[in-house]
């Protein structure tokens, strides 16, 4: 997404403004390195795909440790979801400001695939996805649907 949006001076989404690209940009580490890792332990075993080399997952550890490591990662997911709305959004709607950024992006389709845990949302999550949907409109609501689509599947029982 940066990439895109520097060839094709897509401002609106990447901001050249310092600041507000090391806001954008600090924002998109902070979900690689520290929230992601959570979502991905938590709901990868769920929506049946593999777990990154070395996590427990992927181990031959036994089926109550795999269910202990996504409960684990579930719980831990609140602590960077509050560091996204006391830092990163800081009495703003987004992160970039007055219209999302790739950052919002990438928080929102992160927080869509919790979902699939059925994840008790903080509040202002509701709000914030809804706010994403509304100013993105089409280029956000149909790749959601389908992630929703795909999270529901999964969820569905399963004929034995």
């Amino acid at each position: 997404m940066q990439y895109l949006c520097n060839k094709h001076g897509l401002e609106a989404f990447y901001p050249s403004d310092p600041e507000e690209r090391a806001m954008v940009d600090s924002a998109m580490f902070y979900l690689i390195g520290t929230l992601y890792p959570l979502v991905a332990r938590a709901t990868y075993p769920v929506l049946h795909f593999p777990q990154y080399a070395g996590e427990v997952g992927s181990s031959t550890a036994d089926d109550a440790l795999k269910q202990q490591a996504a409960t684990d990662a579930a719980a831990a997911i609140a602590t960077p979801l509050e560091v996204y709305r006391t830092f990163f959004l800081s009495g703003r709607q987004f992160i970039g400001g007055e219209q999302p950024s790739i950052a919002d992006i990438r928080l929102a389709a992160s927080l869509e695939f919790l979902r699939a845990i059925d994840y008790e949302f903080p509040a202002w999550t509701t709000a914030y996805l809804a706010a994403i949907e509304s100013a993105l409109g089409d280029a956000y609501s149909e790749p959601a649907a389908d992630v929703r689509g795909y999270v529901a599947s999964v969820k569905a029982p399963q004929p034995v």
